[in-house]
């Protein structure tokens, strides 16, 4: 999927999603544990970054950054037996380890790249990524359940994010307030398995999810590989998941639904215009355009990867323009590839 394009960083960010089969809610606390352990070696393995995500019972939210290819350093031998230590057992790492030992003794150098290379492509590739999170996901699952088969609806989807604070601080925010409209919490930093509750919790993990959430910050993206620090994020952060208050109450009369939300003891007010909801309040929906939207971010980025993709002929010929507007709220500047007619934004379920 990272085939698609890098922002002007050379970064390319993607909102990734996906579902058990069924929607089955098969993930507690054990094995969202699992999930979180899985995803963060894989992380490391393949050299992306998670800036934020959200484990739920029968899906999850990952906002990846992906670098742009060719920009990592080449894998040495030293780095590649740290890493497999992260996914393989002492048998595997030693096999490879005494097998890149005998061709270091040989002097023959292309029988040592030629090791290197078998996983030196798995690294800042997103499809690889998640396919092998998927996968090691589900080998722990099945185990677990005692079933066989696909464990999940299909491929994951993405949506291309630009590179600024806007969309990014805008999807991030949607993916840490996932458990606050389900229902599930009453504040975002109360659930633990999401990059703001695992950044706010101060435990082990700590220190990643709040660096991913800094590398999102304009700090962090003036400086390819830092992160704005966490004091001025935490902030920042929590002014936007907390802007405009979160709950609505619903209105039978006007056929208005409920919407789950921090507190209104937490919340400043409610701001409506037209008939649309405000862009923190429409935070608090289920909003297609950030997973089924194709590429999100301003005009601009809109119309620029448009562009690209007209060039390489991967659109139909009768399009002629890229960025659409959004519908059912006040989002800005803000644009997506993809027009979306039916239940742009929807109330969450529990």
């Amino acid at each position: 999927m990272n085939r698609f394009f890098a922002n002007a960083s050379g970064f390319g960010y993607y909102h990734c999603v996906s579902r058990v089969v069924d929607k089955r809610m098969i993930f507690q606390g054990v094995e969202k544990e699992v999930f979180r352990s899985i995803m963060r070696k894989l992380e490391r393995f393949c050299d992306v970054r998670i800036a934020t995500y959200c484990l739920m019972g029968n899906h999850f939210h990952l906002l990846v950054e992906v670098p742009p290819k060719g920009s990592l350093p080449p894998l040495t031998p030293a780095i590649l037996l740290e890493r497999l230590a992260l996914l393989y057992d002492h048998a595997t790492v030693a096999t490879v380890a005494e097998e890149l030992e005998r061709a270091e003794k040989s002097g023959n150098e292309a029988w040592k790249r030629s090791v290197l290379a078998r996983y030196e492509h798995r690294r800042g590739d997103l499809s690889i990524f998640l396919k092998e999170l998927k996968q090691r996901v589900s080998i722990f699952m099945n185990d677990r359940l005692g079933r066989v088969g696909t464990l999940w609806e299909g491929r994951f989807r993405s949506t291309l994010i630009e590179g600024g604070e806007k969309a990014l601080l805008t999807v991030a925010a949607y993916i840490d307030l996932n458990p606050v409209r389900a229902g599930l919490v009453a504040r975002p930093e109360d659930y633990r398995w999401s990059g703001y509750g695992e950044a706010m919790g101060g435990g082990r993990g700590a220190a990643r999810a709040r660096h991913g959430l800094g590398s999102i910050q304009r700090e962090g993206l003036e400086n390819p590989g830092g992160a704005c620090p966490w004091k001025e994020t935490m902030e920042r952060y929590r002014c936007l998941l907390y802007t405009d208050g979160a709950e609505i109450a619903g209105d039978e009369s006007a056929g208005a639904p409920a919407r789950r939300g921090v507190s209104p003891e937490e919340a400043v007010r409610v701001v409506e215009s037209g008939g649309k909801v405000s862009l923190p309040e429409l935070l608090r929906c289920r909003v297609r355009y950030f997973s089924d939207g194709a590429v999100f971010g301003s005009s601009a980025f809109v119309e620029e990867t448009f562009g690209r993709l007209q060039e390489q002929g991967r659109l139909g010929p009768k399009r002629e323009t890229g960025a659409r507007r959004m519908r059912g709220g006040e989002w800005g500047d803000l644009r997506v590839l993809r027009d979306l007619r039916v239940r742009v934004v929807e109330t969450p379920r529990s």
